[in-house]
């Protein structure tokens, strides 16, 4: 078992109807930000920290997502139906190996430092079983909900409070055998480690835009061009 993670899943297999036409024919991951791929970017994230296994599940228009990562390394678990996070993490788990993994999805950007390579630096086996990167709403480009965690000092999350998830964690799988029915949220893992004490949460120093709307584009190219000016 991995002390420290060297696995990551991609999440890609969403229909991406928030999106409406721009999804009519290609799958959101492959939408174009900032003049690239959305997948492109979170993959910039995973191999700029040095993850050694990258796996990708894939349903919608899975024809496409396997042609676009095509001869670049990353392994695809395909789901013939949508088995939503938890289920579709559990069913890349022979392709990810044992122990805990990284997870990202893959309709947002980031600035600053690189939030895998963070929740790597953080990451605790021991005292851990998920470490979710965080942003406070004002770091938090084309989220318009409610926050989704409190942080408490010691760094244990609860639910409810202003803090944002990114979408990028780290997460110990052990359990999710265990939970009924082929298709869940890692909601429901998460909630049986937040009432252990093993849920934590960690602050992203820089900026994150939710890529799930079409206005949101327009924003997420705006913040990485502040970014790179």
């Amino acid at each position: 078992m991995r002390a420290a993670p060297d696995a990551l899943m991609l999440f890609a297999a969403g229909f991406g109807t928030r999106m409406g036409t721009l999804t009519a024919d290609r799958p959101k991951p492959l939408i174009p930000g900032a003049g690239r791929a959305l997948i492109d970017h979170a993959l910039d994230l995973a191999q700029g920290a040095g993850v050694a296994r990258i796996v990708a599940n894939t349903h919608y228009r899975a024809e496409q997502i396997a042609a676009h990562l095509a001869g670049r390394g990353i392994l695809l678990s395909h789901e013939d139906e949508i088995l939503e996070t938890g289920g579709g993490l559990r069913k890349a788990l022979p392709l990810l190996g044992q122990g805990p993994v990284f997870t990202l999805n893959t309709d947002a950007v980031w600035t600053g430092p690189n939030p895998v390579a963070q929740l790597r630096a953080a990451w605790d086996g021991a005292a851990m079983g998920a470490l979710l990167a965080l942003v406070p709403p004002e770091r938090a480009s084309g989220h318009g909900g409610k926050g989704d965690f409190s942080l408490s000092p010691d760094g244990r999350i609860r639910r409810g409070g202003d803090y944002v998830y990114t979408g990028a964690q780290i997460v110990d799988p052990d359990g999710l055998e265990a939970i009924e029915g082929a298709a869940f949220s890692l909601n429901r893992h998460w909630d049986r480690l937040i009432e252990a004490g093993r849920a934590f949460g960690m602050v992203h120093a820089g900026g994150w835009c939710d890529v799930g709307r079409p206005e949101s584009i327009a924003l997420a190219e705006r913040m990485l061009g502040a970014a790179d000016g």
